[in-house]
Protein backbone atom coordinates (compact mmCIF):
# COMPACT_ATOMS: atom_id res chain seq x y z
CA UNK A 1 0.00 0.00 0.00
CA UNK A 2 2.81 2.41 0.85
CA UNK A 3 4.54 1.64 -2.46
CA UNK A 4 1.40 2.57 -4.41
CA UNK A 5 1.10 5.85 -2.51
CA UNK A 6 4.75 6.69 -3.15
CA UNK A 7 4.40 5.87 -6.85
CA UNK A 8 1.25 8.02 -7.13
CA UNK A 9 2.90 10.87 -5.26
CA UNK A 10 5.92 10.71 -7.58
CA UNK A 11 3.63 10.71 -10.62
CA UNK A 12 1.94 13.87 -9.35
CA UNK A 13 5.30 15.54 -8.69
CA UNK A 14 6.59 14.59 -12.14
CA UNK A 15 3.55 15.97 -13.92
CA UNK A 16 3.73 19.18 -11.90
CA UNK A 17 7.43 19.43 -12.71
CA UNK A 18 6.86 19.02 -16.44
CA UNK A 19 4.03 21.57 -16.49
CA UNK A 20 5.99 24.18 -14.51
CA UNK A 21 9.01 23.76 -16.77
CA UNK A 22 6.86 24.02 -19.93
CA UNK A 23 5.27 27.25 -18.71
CA UNK A 24 8.60 28.77 -17.65
CA UNK A 25 10.15 27.99 -21.04
CA UNK A 26 7.09 29.32 -22.92
CA UNK A 27 7.63 32.61 -21.11
CA UNK A 28 11.38 32.61 -21.79
CA UNK A 29 12.14 33.04 -18.10
CA UNK A 30 15.51 31.89 -16.86
CA UNK A 31 15.85 29.81 -13.72
CA UNK A 32 17.63 32.72 -12.06
CA UNK A 33 14.91 35.21 -12.92
CA UNK A 34 11.90 33.12 -11.95
CA UNK A 35 13.41 31.79 -8.74
CA UNK A 36 14.38 35.35 -7.72
CA UNK A 37 10.82 36.54 -8.42
CA UNK A 38 9.45 34.26 -5.73
CA UNK A 39 12.44 34.36 -3.39
CA UNK A 40 13.35 30.73 -3.96
CA UNK A 41 16.84 29.47 -4.57
CA UNK A 42 17.66 28.31 -8.07
CA UNK A 43 18.42 24.82 -6.75
CA UNK A 44 14.99 24.64 -5.08
CA UNK A 45 13.31 25.63 -8.36
CA UNK A 46 15.35 23.00 -10.19
CA UNK A 47 14.24 20.39 -7.65
CA UNK A 48 10.64 21.39 -8.36
CA UNK A 49 11.19 21.06 -12.12
CA UNK A 50 12.83 17.66 -11.64
CA UNK A 51 9.95 16.34 -9.55
CA UNK A 52 12.13 15.99 -6.48
CA UNK A 53 10.19 18.37 -4.26
CA UNK A 54 6.64 18.04 -3.00
CA UNK A 55 5.80 21.73 -2.67
CA UNK A 56 3.53 23.20 -0.04
CA UNK A 57 0.43 25.10 -1.08
CA UNK A 58 2.13 28.43 -0.37
CA UNK A 59 4.96 27.47 -2.72
CA UNK A 60 2.51 26.43 -5.44
CA UNK A 61 0.75 29.75 -5.02
CA UNK A 62 4.03 31.65 -5.51
CA UNK A 63 4.94 29.47 -8.50
CA UNK A 64 1.58 30.14 -10.15
CA UNK A 65 2.02 33.88 -9.62
CA UNK A 66 5.54 33.82 -11.08
CA UNK A 67 4.21 31.98 -14.13
CA UNK A 68 1.20 34.33 -14.31
CA UNK A 69 -1.18 31.37 -14.09
CA UNK A 70 -4.12 31.37 -11.69
CA UNK A 71 -3.57 28.73 -9.00
CA UNK A 72 -6.83 27.02 -9.91
CA UNK A 73 -5.68 26.75 -13.54
CA UNK A 74 -2.42 25.14 -12.45
CA UNK A 75 -4.29 22.64 -10.30
CA UNK A 76 -6.89 21.88 -12.98
CA UNK A 77 -4.17 21.26 -15.57
CA UNK A 78 -2.27 18.93 -13.24
CA UNK A 79 -5.49 17.09 -12.42
CA UNK A 80 -6.30 16.78 -16.14
CA UNK A 81 -2.83 15.39 -16.91
CA UNK A 82 -3.07 12.90 -14.04
CA UNK A 83 -6.27 11.45 -15.41
CA UNK A 84 -9.74 10.93 -14.08
CA UNK A 85 -8.95 7.94 -11.85
CA UNK A 86 -5.86 9.33 -10.15
CA UNK A 87 -5.88 9.15 -6.35
CA UNK A 88 -3.36 9.33 -3.54
CA UNK A 89 -5.64 7.20 -1.38
CA UNK A 90 -5.81 3.47 -1.97
CA UNK A 91 -9.38 2.30 -1.42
Amino acid sequence: MKEKYLASKQKLQNILAKYVREKRLEQNKSLSKISAEIMMTKSMWLDLEKGIKDPQLTTLWRVSEALDIPLETLIKEIKHRLGENFSLIDY
